[in-house]
């Protein structure tokens, strides 16, 4: 079934030089999670609040579980569409525990029934032990968690999550990805995501829409957007992307680093931009190298380096943690593209540094 669709959906703010949503298309079946992926401004946030009934859209109509619930001038409000919303301040009651926070939502319950029901979300988000606390005596994990159970609660036909990590330290972020993604998946709860972190994005969605200024750059799934960009924006937002100019030859894509499959099918003589990933380069010592090092940075998992090709071209590769190259010195670079991505040369800003 269809949980959520979006046909052709606008939003106009006054004084605004561009829409924050144009004519974005989308839907979302029961039991996947989507992620709303974008920078600041793309649009994602005002996209989450037209389906939630924050805004009304100018133009297009919003669908839930096949019902109009938007549509220009006509907005159900927010509380009649069975939606839960987890807010980015997480936007609990201060002066409630956390078991009365989880209860708010359950009006038309009887106690025994409110209270079964809060003792069961309560033990599904790990927090039995912490029913009677309030808000200020829980950890950011724990306060997430709360908020969570209480949009939950209701059994909503559809979870809203905006940005719900951004206030989390990097360790405690990554792991309440995996137990928000542990409770969705117990839950069976289909859910929309905004994030501006595509590895959030990745890790926790079944499909991603990227944004762009308000428009849909790429709906996919993650190993999609990832591999098979449809734009130079999308190849870039997800991960860093080096573009490498290339010409048609006897069918094939020569490059200064070798030849690639012209699976884009360019006319002969075409020049194109070929996006080269980190991962797509493995690299050899070599005193007499085509690339020079000209840095390294040590992550733990492996060392990343800055490379010039002779050209004067920079790239980027990925190496094991224990594969030192010094800087100044010569390598050869073996290609392992598995997906070969290449855009016409108008299309790309210039090689990146």
């Amino acid at each position: 079934m269809t949980i959520i669709e979006l046909i052709k959906v606008s939003k106009n703010y006054p004084n605004s030089k561009l829409p924050a949503i144009c004519d974005v298309s989308l839907k979302v079946e029961e039991g996947e999670v989507l992620a709303l992926l974008g920078p600041s401004g793309s649009g994602k946030t005002t996209l989450l609040r037209l389906i939630a009934g924050f805004e009304t859209p100018d133009e297009g109509v919003v669908l839930l579980k096949g019902n109009i619930v938007s549509e220009q001038g006509l907005a159900l409000p927010p509380e009649k569409r069975g939606v839960g919303m987890v807010f980015q301040d997480y936007a609990l009651f201060p002066h409630l525990n956390a078991a009365e926070n989880i209860a708010f939502g359950l009006r038309r319950m009887s106690r025994s029934e409110k209270n079964e029901k809060v003792c069961t979300i309560l033990e599904m988000v790990g927090l039995s032990d912490f029913s009677k606390r309030y808000p200020h005596e829980l950890s950011g994990g724990q306060q997430q968690r709360i908020a969570l159970a209480r949009a939950l609660a209701p059994d909503p036909a559809l979870v809203l999550l905006d940005e719900p990590f951004s206030s989390l330290d990097p360790d405690m972020c990554v792991r309440m990805r995996e137990d928000v993604s542990e409770i969705l998946q117990k839950t069976g709860s289909t859910a929309v995501l905004v994030t501006h972190d595509h590895e959030e994005a990745f890790s926790m969605a079944d499909k991603v829409a990227l944004l762009n200024e308000g428009r849909l750059e790429q709906l996919d799934t993650p190993e999609g957007i990832y591999h098979t960009p449809l734009s130079p924006f999308v190849a870039d937002f997800v991960g860093k992307a080096d573009f490498i100019t290339g010409v048609v030859e006897g069918g094939k894509i020569v490059t200064e680093i070798g030849c690639l499959q012209n699976t884009s099918h360019f006319i002969e003589g075409a020049e194109v931009m070929v996006m080269i990933r980190p991962d797509d380069i493995d690299l050899r010592p070599n005193a007499k190298g085509d690339a020079t090092v000209l840095e390294r940075q040590f992550r733990g998992s492996e060392n990343y380096y800055r490379l010039r090709l002779s050209s004067g071209q920079i790239i980027h590769s990925g190496q094991h943690s224990v594969s030192v190259y010094p800087v100044g010195s010569q390598v050869d670079l073996q290609l392992q593209i598995t997906h070969v991505v290449a855009f016409e040369k108008t299309k790309v800003n210039g090689p990146r540094s």
